[in-house]
């Protein structure tokens, strides 16, 4: 039995490449196999005078016999290399008894390394220190055999008895234990590996052929004593001897290889990049007893990463650059690792030089590489979840503009924070409001207005003392919770240290900077609130902080600090949502005050506008300023807005009985439009009072129709399907630009009151009421007027063009049972050419 390991180079190598142990051991087995030769041929031997057959020949056939041994062999790889199994033994026992015991080892060094040699350069192509050592352990193993079967009894011509057949059974053990020893040794220096796993697995794939070859050999020695011509029927079975040693060989290996292969594509089933490539070129180093095995992961954008093992055991990964599959040696196989269209990756598995891959291993590569194409894929795929989950997880406590805390998480985290310190320990929270944020989105664009937020966070950020919380609120606000406020016995002191540090801010966010190319200064107003920890959670502290703030604007400064007295009015806002409740609840609090709008040319009605008062129980008469803000940013919105168009269509639904085609404009919050159950909400309405959608408007900011939020113009464009009609409310007053009406649709644009007042005076005021009148026309939309007082407006406004009016010069906000009345007289007014400006009759 020999091993033939595979040809890797070492970190010690001698001749070759060869390493210094290997050679230090195949120099000693060779001296000692030529030794033992020399010694026997040396030592006297002498054969039975009545022996036809001379020592020559004998001598001869011991040489043949053991070439023929040698090229007889079977093959086959395990992890440690390629292992070949011969008819060794069988040669040993028969030249044992034939031929005297001191000539076998050179008989075996002369036919081994001459069946070897042939071998070699017909296929296997090994270098000469290789041949010499196995060559040399053949022969020292049979020398070692030789000594063992003289020392029980010299076998040579002795008569077949039991004892005989021991002595010779005892030689082939000898044998076969020495042989298998040198190569497990061998191959634990060259690879630097324990000699157990080739030993045994060497042992396990010889030892039906062993027993075979010993039982061939006795039976061989049996026929020679009884008569050697019955040698000539042995062919045939020995034949089938060796195709049942293949077969069995064969059958084990697939066995144990199709085991290896479970196991190794079972191992691929790790969830991350680095396990899969490990378990892989661990796993089919082992699988295919390969020298070397590489796997190239491509990570994307041109970058791979090698992961690469050796007979070593050791995993080494680096990044290399893209490779292809040009000049594969023959003892290498190289497999592309796709998934559908996509290539994940490379799989190179080296082969020893002495024993390329057969076609069934190229087949097993093939397999393994698709398994492990889909592992690789699957662990990308996991990878890429993982990033989802953790941007997700941070997403969801970031704000994804600046990176600070959102709302929520600082919440979360400043009341932990609060709950962390004593009752008694003083904490600061500082509320920022940018100034003027407002006109550099206007006026510079809202990517402007995305890099002064960023260059706020991060001067805030260099400001923030360790466990400290910064965070942004939304919009232009920043909150800055201070928890390591020194906690003295002057009560002051904290406060002192609070509002140290909001002018620290202050100043420091005032120093100049670029945006957008302009060069501006960064003005804050900041709200500052002290408590103990235990006094309030962070929502009151913001609560508080949020009145700061605004005191700070009013009064012109960029620090105030909370004041409690101010806090009445915050108070009466809440009791004020709370009595919205119940008017909603009522249906007899908030009622319409409905105000047409006329054509200026015909005096025709055009449309009535929707305004809502509060005839409050306690309060009395309050106007929409009184109670639209608070409803605005509180919960209540919803059923408000629910509330007010449900009468203003309950109103509109009797003028179709009266004949009058008038639609009705209801105002729309901007939080309304967030809400994509709108659309739905506003089409139950309409189905339910049977109001055609046209006859409702509905009017909008045009600080909302710039917005450029998705889920607005969702709504928006839903709204214009069903055929309701929008209008912009207010145009003029922002400083944007106009393509928000290449992008939504709308029906009406409604001239702001502060342009009609100042037309007389102002030619600015005048210029911009003439360019929406022309803009309208152009785009063929609707143009009204709001706020006409005097009829030199009327005129002025219908000298430009104008084509609707409504106002106090018309007629003031009225009461839903007395509109009917008005709009009929309008519109018979209007066919009898009487044209009614105001609302007493005057004319």
């Amino acid at each position: 039995m020999t091993t033939e390991p595979a040809d890797r180079p070492p970190d010690r190598v001698g001749l070759r490449g060869t390493p210094t142990g290997v050679v230090v051991l195949t120099v000693a087995v060779a001296f000692t196999g030529l030794l033992a030769a020399v010694l026997g041929l040396v030592v006297p031997s002498h054969l039975p005078v009545d022996q036809p057959l001379p020592g020559p020949a004998r001598f001869g056939i011991a040489t043949v016999a053991f070439a023929v041994a040698q090229l007889a062999r079977l093959r086959f790889r395990t992890a440690s290399g390629m292992v070949s199994i011969t008819w060794g033994e069988a040669a040993l026992v028969v030249c044992l008894w034939l031929v005297p015991a001191g000539w076998l080892p050179a008989a075996a060094l002369l036919g081994a390394g001459a069946a070897w040699t042939v071998m070699s350069v017909v296929s296997d192509r090994r270098p000469a220190l290789e041949l010499a050592g196995i060559a040399g352990s053949l022969t020292a193993a049979t020398a070692l055999a030789a000594a063992v079967a003289t020392a029980l009894g010299p076998p040579l011509l002795a008569a077949p008895t039991p004892e005989l057949a021991l002595t010779l059974t005892a030689a082939a053990v000898t044998y076969l234990l020495t042989t298998a020893f040198l190569g497990a040794v061998t191959l634990a220096l060259r690879h630097g590996i324990p000699m157990g796993p080739p030993l045994f697995a060497a042992l396990r794939g010889k030892l039906l052929m062993f027993v075979g070859n010993v039982a061939v050999g006795l039976v061989v020695v049996a026929l020679l004593e009884l008569d050697a011509r019955w040698l000539l029927l042995l062919p045939p079975p020995l034949w089938l001897l060796q195709q049942t040693y293949r077969h069995r060989l064969r059958a084990d290996q697939e066995r144990r290889t199709w085991r290896a292969f479970a196991e190794a594509t079972a191992a691929l089933n790790q969830l991350d990049e680095r396990g899969v490539a490990t378990a892989a070129v661990t796993g089919a180093l082992n699988l295919f007893g390969a020298e070397l095995v590489e796997v190239d992961v491509a990570r994307g954008e041109g970058r791979w990463r090698r992961y690469r093992a050796d007979r070593g055991g050791q995993v080494r990964d680096r990044e290399v650059e893209p490779v292809g599959c040009a000049g594969v040696a023959e003892h290498e196989l190289v497999r592309k690792l796709v998934v559908g269209p996509a290539e994940v990756g490379r799989l190179r598995v080296r082969f020893a030089r002495s024993a390329p891959p057969s076609a069934r291993e190229r087949d097993g590569v093939a397999a393994f590489g698709d398994a492990l194409a889909a592992a690789l894929h699957d662990a990308a795929t996991h990878r890429e979840l993982r990033l989802v989950t953790a941007r997700s997880s941070y997403d969801a406590v970031h704000d994804q503009l600046t990176g600070l805390l959102n709302r929520a998480a600082l919440l979360a985290k400043g009341d932990e924070a609060l709950r962390q310190r004593p009752h008694d320990h003083p904490v600061a929270l500082l509320l920022l409001d940018v100034n003027q944020f407002k006109e550099v989105n206007d006026t510079l664009g809202h990517s402007a207005g995305d890099q002064l937020l960023r260059l706020t966070s991060n001067r805030l950020a260099a400001l923030t003392r360790p466990g400290d919380l910064l965070g942004r609120l939304g919009g232009d606000e920043f909150a800055l919770l201070l928890t390591s406020v020194p906690m003295v016995e002057d009560r002051a002191a904290p406060l002192a240290y609070a509002l140290r540090q909001a002018r620290e801010v202050a100043e420091r966010l005032a120093a100049p900077t670029e945006v957008a190319g302009v060069r501006m200064s960064v003005e804050v107003a900041v709200g500052v609130v002290v408590a103990d920890a235990g006094a309030a959670d962070l929502t009151e502290l913001l609560r508080r902080a949020d009145i700061a703030m605004y005191q700070a604007k009013e009064g012109g400064g960029s620090v105030a600090v909370y004041d409690s007295s101010r806090d009445a009015a915050s108070t009466d806002h809440l009791a004020l949502l709370a009595e919205m409740r119940e008017a909603l609840a009522a249906d007899d609090q908030l009622v319409l005050a409905l105000q047409p709008a006329v054509d200026l040319a015909t005096g025709a009605p055009t449309g009535v506008e929707a305004l809502i008062r509060w005839r409050h129980p306690r309060r009395g008469w309050l106007g929409p300023a009184d109670f639209i803000r608070p409803v605005e940013n509180s919960e209540q919105l919803g059923s408000f807005t629910r509330y007010v168009l449900d009468k203003a269509l309950a109103v509109a639904s009797g003028w179709a009985r009266e004949g009058l085609d008038v639609p009705i404009s209801v105002n729309l919050s901007a939080r309304s439009l967030l809400d994509p159950r709108l659309p739905a909400e506003i089409d139950e309405a309409l189905r339910r009072h049977q109001v055609p959608p046209h006859r409702l408007v509905l009017e909008i900011t045009e600080t909302v129709v710039m917005s450029e939020l998705e889920v607005i113009d969702e709504v928006l464009t839903t709204l214009r399907a069903m055929g309701v009609q929008l209008a912009v409310d207010d145009f003029g007053t922002g400083f944007s630009s106009l393509t928000f009406l290449t992008r939504i649709a709308v029906d009406e644009l409604k001239v702001d009151r502060s342009f009609v007042l100042r037309m007389a005076d102002s030619p600015e005021a005048a210029a911009i009421v003439r360019t929406t009148v022309g803009l309208a026309h152009e785009l063929g939309l609707r143009v009204v007027a709001e706020g006409v007082e005097t009829a030199e407006q009327r005129t002025a406004l219908a000298e430009l063009g104008c084509t609707a009016a409504q106002g106090y010069h018309f007629f003031k906000p009225m009461p839903a049972d007395k509109i009917a009345a008005v709009l009929g007289s309008l519109r018979d007014a209007a066919r009898g050419n009487v044209y009614p400006l105001r609302a007493d009759g005057a004319s």
